[in-house]
């Protein structure tokens, strides 16, 4: 399977340093590898028009469960397709924690991308106090299972899931690589046995947590990671462009 790496910006940006970022990602290439940028949703028309043509993909860090309505500051996926977007992060740790994103709205938002052909990037990982307390699996397997019993084998088979320890994320630790393949690849048995072997098999999972460039191609080399979602890194062009060469390689 070919690796993907997809960069979350977070709420970092400014029309200048964007220009220069995705203009030395753009000339750049795609590096032999599927990339993407997540980028806030004042400047998806500049990264639409700074990168459409390229090999590089853009998408969104979030996205409405609704589709229209009286849902002030909210973004639905049809806003988000009139500005080309592939994808939409959903359930980042950070909507969960911060903004109170539960397993079910998180499935509701899985399911309003797909009404409008956004492929969703799925969310899910466990906190520091669930791994220490050994239910890692159960939480993460909760996760999925939400967007399983609301959308059922098709909804989970569209999406990229992205397991991210919520402890690694901009904290400067990192799972090992070990630690790592292990949730992949219970992630990939959980999506055979209510998916298909196939589905399992073709699904695109990607790993989120401080990945560097120091780290990122032992990351990449466990048989059931697929790429990265990539969040301090990705605001660094030549980190960025490190790390998408070490999935390509």
């Amino acid at each position: 399977m070919r690796k993907l790496v997809v960069g979350n910006w977070k709420m970092h940006g400014g029309l200048d340093a964007n220009a220069a970022l995705l203009g030395a990602l753009r000339e750049a290439g795609g590096q032999g590898c599927p990339s993407a940028v997540c980028v806030p949703f004042p400047y998806l028309q500049q990264a639409k028009s700074l990168l459409e043509g390229s090999a590089i993909a853009w998408g969104a860090q979030d996205l409405s469960e609704h589709a229209v309505g009286a849902y002030t500051g909210e973004v639905s996926g049809a806003m988000l397709n009139d500005f080309g977007c592939r994808y939409a992060i959903v359930g980042h740790s950070e909507r969960r924690a911060l903004f109170g994103d539960t397993d079910e709205r998180v499935a509701a938002k899985v399911d309003a991308a797909l009404a409008v052909k956004l492929q969703p990037i799925l969310c899910v990982g466990e906190t520091l106090d669930e791994r220490e307390g050994g239910v890692t699996e159960a939480v993460v397997e909760r996760q999925l299972k939400a967007v399983f019993e609301r959308g059922g084998a098709a909804a989970l088979a569209a999406c990229v899931i992205a397991y991210e320890p919520v402890w690694a994320i901009g904290t400067g630790k990192t799972a090992t690589p070990a630690q790592a393949q292990a949730v992949h690849a219970f992630i990939r048995g959980r999506l055979a046995a209510w998916c298909g072997a196939d589905v399992a098999a073709r699904t695109t999972i990607l790993y989120g947590g401080s990945v560097k460039p120091q780290n990122a191609a032992e990351l990449f080399g466990q048989a059931d990671i697929d790429g990265g979602l990539i969040g301090g890194a990705s605001l660094v062009a030549g980190d960025f462009l490190a790390i998408v060469a070490a999935a390509a390689s």
